[in-house]
């Protein structure tokens, strides 16, 4: 139950925004309550910190999201974005005494154009609904996070979010036309286009995309679509060794292949995905690949990559006969991060990028990480683009398991940059990755970033605390 204004525990500051914000706002729309407010304070990341938010308002419309925007400045209260809050960083975690802006309640396909191939949306759409719509129109809207039964377009773009067909199909941020953003002062600015082809002035909105809430709120979104391509199939491939079915993916890349996806599940992974769902993959492997094709034969396109599995020194390679085995191999696939979570009750979830040709070397450093901590580390990755997952489980209820869990983290974000890599892929940086950040881009960079937050936020009202 939503507790009214006068109802709520709140001091005199809280009070006055409260009253501010009710203004211009429904009351439904603006939280209290301080047991729901709380519920708002943090996404899925561990060791991250989170505040105590003021207040949670739930806007439905631009001008509610501009209402918020202009009383926030006015007041000098810190703004959180938020979609699903299914991120891994701690990008939506809520700062003490802030204003959470949840854009779940915007949720609107405003527009899906054939010809165009584009669709307009508001930033509260779940990815998978938006999937679902464009496919009625034989249209395809690529980017699949994992979490994408949950989460949002609009933490989509915050993050810059990926997904299993990254290797054929790209990012997030190469499907992001253009935008309408709330600044921090309540202006309202159009960003990018609607058509194909356009390169008037800065591209500012790719400078949104990835930028975690910090310069301004995402309200519309114009998407590009691709026609939907034929139903993929999958094979499966067991290895003797993780490095061997690195080979294979360095092979697969190199012979010219396009494949729609390209996962690589370790012998952890594995496992623990059987011991979850009963889904009986072969826990003899070392490493199981996945390749998939939605080309017009992907039975030829299949073939040619389990000749070359088998000459990497595959054990067994086995392609899925129809979409339904297709299916339950990419399930398999989705369950990971579930599973891994279920072995000690925690997990730390990294996702650090390198090179194809140092994938084997990322995933070797991991397994010597996990011997000298005595921790359990599980790997599943978006091999085809060197996209890692290194997933650290632990007992959070155990001080030590929890300190070595924090440090093998740093030490694997650590090889990362060593193999020529990056510390995210697609989770962005958030609370978690701060001083990594720093690490990977410089001082020199470091400060240009701050210069363009300042010049959007020169408060530093939105999203405080994160990046940098």
């Amino acid at each position: 139950m939503i507790m009214s204004r006068i109802e709520a525990p709140r001091d005199e500051v809280t009070g006055n925004l409260v009253d501010r914000l009710l203004a211009g706002l429904p009351a439904e729309a603006v939280l209290t309550d301080p047991d729901i407010t709380a519920s708002y304070g943090h996404d899925m990341a561990s060791f991250c910190e989170a505040g105590i938010p003021a207040v949670v308002v739930l806007p439905r419309t631009v001008e509610q999201v501009q209402h918020v925007m202009r009383i926030a400045t006015e007041l000098r209260v810190p703004v959180v974005p938020q979609g699903a809050r299914t991120g891994l960083s701690g990008a939506a975690n809520a700062s003490d005494g802030c204003i959470v802006l949840s854009l779940v309640k915007m949720d609107r396909i405003l527009e899906i154009n054939p010809v165009d191939r584009i669709a307009v949306v508001e930033p509260g759409v779940i990815n998978a609904t938006l999937s679902r719509a464009v496919n009625e129109h034989g249209l395809y809207y690529p980017p699949d996070p994992s979490s994408w039964e949950m989460c949002t377009i609009g933490g989509n773009i915050g993050t810059a979010s990926g997904g299993l067909c990254c290797v054929k199909y790209g990012v997030t941020a190469e499907y992001v036309l253009g935008l309408e953003v709330v600044l921090a002062d309540g202006r309202l600015m159009t960003t990018g286009r609607r058509t194909a082809k356009g390169v008037a002035g800065y591209d500012l909105t790719r400078l949104f995309v990835g930028s975690e809430g910090s310069l301004g709120i995402v309200v519309r979104a114009i998407l590009a679509l691709r026609p939907q391509p034929p139903q993929q199939l999958v094979l499966a491939a067991e290895f003797a060794s993780a490095r061997a079915a690195c080979d294979a993916v360095v092979k697969v890349m190199e012979g010219g292949h396009v494949p729609s996806l390209l996962e690589l599940m370790d012998r952890t992974t594995v496992k623990a995905v059987n011991d979850l769902a009963h889904m009986g993959l072969p826990e003899t492997t070392e490493a199981l690949l996945l390749a998939a094709f939605d080309t017009h034969d992907p039975a030829a396109d299949l073939a040619a990559v389990g000749a070359l599995c088998e000459a990497a020194g595959a054990t067994e390679v086995v392609p899925a006969e129809d979409a339904a085995e297709s299916e339950m191999l990419l399930q398999a696939r989705r369950l990971s991060l579930t599973a891994l979570e279920a072995v000690k009750g925690t997990t730390m979830i990294d996702d650090v990028c390198v090179p194809r040709s140092r994938l084997g070397d990322m995933l070797e450093g991991i397994e010597r990480i996990a011997d000298k901590y005595s921790l359990t580390i599980g790997v599943c990755a978006h091999a085809g683009d060197g996209n890692t997952h290194p997933t650290v489980c632990f007992d959070a209820s155990d001080p030590d398991e929890s300190r070595r869990a924090r440090e093998s983290f740093d030490e694997i974000m650590a090889l990362g940059l060593e193999l020529g890599g990056t510390i995210t892929g697609e989770h962005g940086v958030g609370v978690l990755k701060k001083e990594w950040l720093a690490r990977e881009i410089g001082p020199v960079g470091v400060e240009m970033q701050r210069a363009i937050k300042t010049a959007f936020d020169p408060l530093g009202l939105l999203n405080p605390g994160k990046l940098f």
